[in-house]
């Protein structure tokens, strides 16, 4: 019989020592094979035939691996029913590091006794959350907002004619590129045949006034610095120059906006194509209320839990995000000091921002539990639908791959489940709206409302990572 004693009851943590006999192992190994015997077809014997002897002398140790596979399997289930126990993460299991030792239990010569290390989930109390308000900030598309998208839409139909005359701000060239640092070519810094609209301020600041007065045929040579701020560490800050040859130039025509523009975007009219716009505007405005109301109400549930984190789990957290950080910092070129920190303070800032994450999806967890809250498959799929589309030509290998793969299919199935806890609990606080510009819905608050009440960013921007930190 397993005998299952518990060692170490320490907050979170939880240790068991497991034993089995030699004579427990030995009755059933001889199951196993009983079992075996019934299925064998082996050379030179009837099926179900095999003495058990043979079978044991061919599969012996395999069949005790399995055995000792299982006792595992079983002791972790009888430690979760028997003390009614979370766990935070796997078990890990400790076998005997003297090899010999393995050797003899797996020839049935020694008992099985091995550890199980366990972290659970904390348990709390759900608190009350009705005494919760918050405002929902609610923007709407005005006329100017959508003239301006209608002007952009529209200028990809502006007819453009070549001219003779010199380029002025509004013309269409088309240019070679080769920029140089130092004389020497750099990646990315060369292009042929490329159309620029002066005053689109596509390239860096400077290139495009430096074209303005040139004329077809014009050579020239362009000098610009790349911003300090530029996403390609290796440019930034440094002065560059670029030799270009103009090949066209092209004054731009008539903007209409009429019947036909609408037609070309599938809309009856103008009036449709404005409903449409405002539509998809008043559509991005309430997914950036939604993440701000999100935050708000994250933050106030912040202030109402406090309990002991699973410290495996926390430090798994932790890593995730400081790597991410670590990986954006290599990118841009970034040091702490840039950010007016140092590495100390950094570890510790994100250290909180993980103990909030953990903190609150446990809560989101527990809350969704206790509400019955529950994914469809059908929600799954239209989910999978939305991600494979986003590889176009791939669609089908995203499709199976996520079918296939459990844990990236849990992946996609945690923000659905998250977002419908969030939804319950909306249903419960104090909610009302507040009309707002849309320079006050968009503007970065970060300082103010921080995934993490309790941490202020030292840097003026906020690192990618921390935004992909946030819950």
């Amino acid at each position: 019989m397993m005998q299952v004693t518990q060692t170490l009851n320490e907050g979170l943590k939880r240790e068991f020592n497991v034993k089995l006999t030699i004579a427990d192992l030995e009755a059933r190994v001889v199951s196993e094979l009983e079992t075996m015997k019934a299925k064998a077809n082996i050379p030179g014997f009837r099926p179900g035939k095999v003495p058990v002897v043979h079978l044991r002398k061919m599969y012996g140790k395999q069949v005790m691996a399995d055995v000792v596979n299982n006792a595992v399997t079983e002791a972790n289930k009888k430690i979760v029913e028997d003390n009614g126990l979370k766990l935070a993460l796997e078990p890990q299991v400790k076998l005997p590091e003297d090899q010999n030792t393995v050797e003899q239990v797996l020839t049935g010569k020694a008992d099985l006794d091995l550890s199980i290390s366990l972290e659970v989930l904390p348990k709390f109390d759900i608190a009350d959350h009705s005494d919760i308000q918050l405002e929902r900030e609610v923007a709407s598309a005005t006329n100017d907002e959508i003239d301006e998208a209608i002007s952009r839409m529209a200028e990809g139909f502006r007819p453009f004619e070549e001219k003779t005359s010199e380029a002025v701000l509004g013309d269409k060239l088309t240019i070679d590129f080769h920029g140089k640092i130092d004389g020497v070519p750099f990646d990315g810094g060369k292009a042929e045949g490329h159309e620029l609209e002066l005053g689109s301020n596509q390239f860096i600041p400077g290139f495009e006034d430096q074209l303005v007065g040139s004329k077809s045929g014009d050579e020239k040579v362009i000098t610009v610095t790349f911003p300090d701020d530029y996403n390609a560490a290796n440019l930034a800050g440094k002065e560059t120059t670029f030799d270009v040859k103009v090949h066209k130039v092209e004054a731009a025509g008539e903007l209409k906006i009429d019947e036909d523009l609408a037609k070309k975007f599938g809309m009856d009219d103008l009036p449709k194509l404005r409903e449409a716009i405002s539509n998809v505007i008043e559509s991005d405005y309430k997914a950036a209320a939604r993440n701000k109301l999100k935050r708000k109400l994250l933050d106030a549930l912040d202030t109402k839990y406090s309990f002991d984190l699973p410290p495996t789990l926390l430090e798994q957290e932790f890593n995730n995000v400081w790597a991410q950080l670590q990986a954006e910092m290599k990118e841009s070129g970034k040091t702490f000091e840039d950010e007016g920190t140092d590495e100390t303070a950094a570890r510790e800032e994100y250290m909180r921002i993980a103990q909030r994450r953990v903190r609150l999806g446990l809560v989101l967890a527990e809350i969704g539990e206790r509400a019955k809250v529950q994914i469809t498959d059908e929600e799954v799929s239209q989910a999978l639908v939305v991600r494979a589309r986003q590889f176009p030509g791939q669609e089908k290998e995203v499709w199976q791959y996520y079918r296939n793969n459990p844990q990236a299919l849990a992946e996609v199935r945690a923000p659905l489940f998250e977002e419908k806890v969030v939804d319950q609990l909306l249903s419960e606080i104090t909610l009302t709206d507040k009309v707002v510009s849309k320079e006050e819905l968009l503007k970065d608050d970060s300082s103010e409302d921080s995934v993490d009440a309790n941490v202020k960013p030292k840097s003026k921007t906020k690192s990618k990572a921390k935004e992909k930190a946030e819950i």
